[in-house]
C-alpha cells in the first residue's frame, strides 16, 4: 500500500543550513566535475524541452541552459526559497528558464512533455515509494525515446565508502541508493536500457550515474 503521509526534506534536511548548501556542492561535494559529466552524458540537443528535476537553487539548470541556449530548459523544485534563489542567478545570467513549483512524484506536467529530464542528488530524498512514483511520473511526461538521467548516491567502492554510506543511511532516506536498489526501481517504473556507471567519491559518499529510456512503442 502507498504511503499517504508523504513528507517533504528540504535541501540539508533542516532549513537553517540551507545557506551553506551551495558552498558544500561546490567545494565538499565535486559539484562541477559530477554535473558536466551529468549534461555530457544527457547529449541535449538544440530545441529540445528539458526539465532539471529538484533543481534545488538552479546550479545545474542554469549549466544546462549554457551547454545548450537552443534547448528550451525547465527547473522544478518543490521548496519555494530554493526558486527564489534559483531564479535570482537566472536574472544575473541573462538566462530564459522556466521556474516551477511541484513535486518529483506529481509532476505539474501533461503527458510527453519533455525529452529529456536530469535529476542531481535528489532522489534519496525520497522515501522508497516515492521514488518509484517519481519514476513513473518521470516516464509519463517523457516522450517516447525520451531520456532520464540521474546523478545521486550509491553502493560503496571501498572501504571508506563502506564507512560513509553506513552513516548517511541514517540522515537520509538513501538505503535504497546504497544498496544498490535505483535501477531496479527504473526497470520497475518502465524505464529501459537501464544502466549504472562511472561512481565519483564524494565527502558524503560515492554518486553513480543512472540512466533510463522510455520505449519508443
Amino acid at each position: 500500500m502507498a504511503r499517504t503521509d508523504t513528507r517533504y526534506i528540504p535541501a540539508l534536511r533542516f532549513r537553517i543550513l540551507m545557506p551553506l548548501y551551495d558552498p558544500l556542492l561546490k567545494w565538499g561535494m565535486r559539484e562541477e566535475a559530477f554535473k558536466r559529466r551529468l549534461i555530457a552524458r544527457a547529449a541535449i540537443e538544440p530545441g529540445q524541452d528539458v526539465l532539471d528535476l529538484g533543481c534545488g537553487t538552479g546550479t545545474l539548470t542554469l549549466m544546462l541552459k549554457d551547454a545548450v541556449p537552443a534547448a528550451r530548459v525547465t527547473g522544478l523544485d518543490g521548496d519555494v526559497e530554493v526558486l527564489n534563489v534559483a531564479r535570482t542567478k537566472a536574472a544575473r545570467s541573462g538566462h530564459t528558464i522556466q521556474w516551477d513549483l511541484g513535486m518529483a512524484y506529481d509532476l505539474p506536467y501533461p503527458e510527453r512533455s519533455f525529452d529529456v529530464v536530469v535529476s542531481s542528488l535528489v532522489i534519496h530524498h525520497l522515501h522508497a515509494d516515492d521514488k518509484l512514483r517519481a519514476f513513473r511520473e518521470v516516464r509519463r511526461i517523457l516522450r517516447p525515446g525520451g531520456a532520464f538521467h540521474i546523478v545521486d548516491f550509491g553502493p560503496p567502492v571501498g572501504w571508506l565508502t563502506r564507512v560513509q554510506t553506513s552513516l548517511m543511511k541514517h540522515l537520509e532516506q538513501s538505503a535504497d541508493n546504497f544498496e544498490g536498489r535505483i535501477v531496479g526501481m527504473l526497470e520497475e517504473a518502465g524505464f529501459s536500457g537501464v544502466a549504472v556507471t562511472d561512481p565519483m567519491c564524494t565527502i558524503f559518499g560515492p554518486v553513480w550515474f543512472y540512466d533510463g529510456l522510455k520505449p519508443k512503442g
